[in-house]
């Protein structure tokens, strides 16, 4: 099994619930087990339109490979209805593979660890509160690179009760 680990966004329709029943797929991988989720966390669009995005973190124990991964992430996405009309549009779910264990890929279909995670509080704060020790090969530890990002807006939400 190896360590993997996912950010989760959404920013169209009930994002809350998006992301929700994103993590709930997850946990319904073949071969693989949810580990760990983070809370929810609002933050306004980098590099994107549309409304604020709820983001979240999973880490995944899988026996998939990093491709097969990626393949059940972009199948996820597609059957929440996600389209993608031109980079960074609006969005109903967004899977991003983080992080598989220490693989590192420059592959044009899977660039590992994600090439932006580093510059960007929503992954990276979400990724702190479920793994706060982890490094990203080369040795930058998650909390330490989202402590510099302070000046980039995440809002933890508040849990909802249960009806």
């Amino acid at each position: 099994m190896i360590r993997a680990y996912v950010g989760l966004g959404a920013n169209l329709g009930d994002a809350r619930a998006a992301v929700r029943a994103g993590l709930a797929a997850l946990g319904a991988l073949p071969q693989t087990r949810l580990a760990a989720a983070s809370s929810l966390y609002t933050s306004a669009p980098v590099d994107a339109d549309g409304p604020d995005f709820v983001n979240a973190a999973a880490a995944l124990d899988t026996a998939l490979d990093a491709r097969a991964l990626l393949a059940a992430l972009l199948a996820i996405e597609a059957r929440h209805g996600r389209a993608r009309p031109y980079r960074n549009a609006p969005r109903t779910l967004d899977l991003d593979l983080l992080l598989f264990g220490d693989t590192v890929s420059d592959d044009p279909l899977l660039t590992l660890p994600h090439p932006r995670m580093a510059g960007r509080a929503f992954v990276l704060v979400p990724l702190a509160e479920i793994a706060p020790g982890l490094a990203l090969p080369g040795g930058a530890r998650v909390a330490t690179l989202a402590a510099a990002l302070a000046g980039q807006t995440v809002i933890r939400l508040p849990e909802e009760s249960a009806p």
